[in-house]
C-alpha cells in the first residue's frame, strides 16, 4: 500500500476528499491494490508526491516532533505507504540516529527513494522494502516507530491491516496514524466567476468517490472511523490524537500553485460528468489554464490551508497484539 493518490493520489501525503482525503487520493495509483494501474506514469507520480511532501514539510515536521515524545530515540522507523519517500526523509531528519525504512508496493517509487538517499548522503541508514498491506507486511523488519500517512484507508480490511502492523511493532514502540482532518482549501468562496462555492461542491463529489473506492477494495469491510478504537482493537494503547495545520497564505509559491493545478486537473478528469451537471467544468478549465489571469497559476489570492490528524498508539512492553 503506497501513498498512492488521486483516484485515478497524494502519497503520503497529503489533503483528502472529505475528511482531509483529497491529497492522498492523488496517490491512489501507487497503492498497488489491483486497481489496474499498469498505465501509471511513475516518473510523473513520483515528482507529484515528492513536490507535495516538500510543500507540506512544515506540517509533517511539526507532527514528527510531536510523535517524538513517545519514541525519543527509535532504532528503526518505517514509513508504511511511503511512495518515493518524501515523508520518510523528513522522518530521517527528525530521528537522526534511526535506521529509516521506506515501505511501499511500487518498485519505481522505491527506486526514486533509494536514488535520493544516495544523493543526500543518507544511504547508510536508509533502506526500502516492497510491502503491501496486509498481505506482505511480514517482510517489514520490527520497527520502533511505524508511520502511516493516509495509506490505511486504501486497504479493504483496515482492522486486519492494523493488527498486522501491530505485530511488526517492537515492544514499547509507537504507531503514528495519519487519518482524518479537514479538506484543503485554496480559493475564496467567490472567485469572481462561475457559481460561488466550487470547493465545497468538489468535497461532496470527493466523498461520493471515496465511498465507492472503499466499497470496491478487495475484502472491503465497513468500519466506524473511530481510529483510536481501531488501534485499541489491534492490541495497541491509544495515547493521543492531535491535528496539524498547513497554513500557506497568499501569494502562494510557484511549486504550490503547480501542485494545485495538477490536483485540480486530476479531479476534473475523474469527475467530469458530475461537474458538468453543476456547470463547473468551465470554471475549472479557467482555473487550470496557466495563461488565464484568473487561473491558479496567476491569480493573487491563491492560498493553501489544510489540516491533518495524527493518532498515536503504543505497544506496551511484553504485550501481545
Amino acid at each position: 500500500m503506497a501513498h498512492g493518490q488521486t483516484p485515478g493520489h497524494h502519497h503520503d501525503h497529503d489533503h483528502d476528499p472529505g475528511q482531509g482525503r483529497t491529497e492522498t487520493h492523488t496517490h491512489t495509483h501507487s497503492h498497488g491494490h489491483g486497481h489496474g494501474h499498469g498505465d501509471v506514469d511513475w516518473a510523473a507520480m513520483g515528482t507529484y508526491l515528492e513536490r507535495y511532501a516538500k510543500i507540506a514539510a512544515p506540517m509533517y515536521r511539526e507532527a514528527a516532533a510531536w510523535v517524538r515524545q513517545w519514541t525519543p530515540k527509535p532504532g528503526v522507523v518505517a514509513d508504511v505507504g511511503s511512495g518515493p519517500g518524501g515523508v520518510a526523509f523528513l522522518l530521517a531528519e527528525a530521528f537522526p540516529g534511526a535506521q529509516v525504512i521506506a515501505a511501499d508496493p511500487e518498485e519505481p517509487l522505491l527506486e526514486r527513494a533509494r536514488d535520493r538517499a544516495e544523493r543526500e548522503g543518507v544511504a547508510d541508514r536508509f533502506s526500502t522494502v516492497r510491502v503491501e498491506l496486509p498481505d506482505s507486511i511480514g517482510q517489514l523488519p520490527p520497527a520502533d516507530l511505524l508511520w502511516l500517512g493516509k495509506s490505511l484507508h486504501h486497504v479493504g480490511d483496515q482492522g486486519a491491516a492494523l493488527a498486522a502492523l501491530a505485530e511488526r511493532l517492537a515492544p514499547g514502540g509507537a504507531l503514528a496514524l495519519l487519518e482524518g482532518g479537514l479538506s484543503a482549501r485554496s480559493l475564496p468562496r467567490d472567485i469572481g466567476f462561475g457559481t460561488p462555492g466550487l470547493q465545497a461542491r468538489m468535497e461532496a463529489y470527493d466523498e461520493e468517490w471515496f465511498a465507492g473506492m472503499r466499497a470496491s477494495l478487495p475484502g472491503a469491510k465497513r468500519e466506524t472511523e473511530d481510529w483510536p478504537a481501531l488501534l485499541g482493537a489491534a492490541g495497541l494503547r491509544h495515547v493521543a490524537s492531535r491535528s496539524f495545520l498547513l497554513d500557506l497564505p497568499a501569494p502562494l509559491s510557484a511549486d504550490a500553485r503547480a501542485h494545485l493545478v495538477d490536483e485540480l486537473t486530476r479531479r476534473r478528469e475523474m469527475r467530469a460528468e458530475s461537474l458538468a451537471a453543476d456547470d463547473d467544468l468551465a470554471t475549472i478549465d479557467r482555473l487550470i489554464d496557466p495563461a488565464d489571469p484568473a487561473g491558479l497559476m496567476r491569480r493573487p489570492d491563491v492560498f493553501l490551508l489544510a489540516v491533518q490528524t495524527v493518532h498515536v498508539a503504543v505497544k506496551d512492553d511484553g504485550a501481545t497484539s
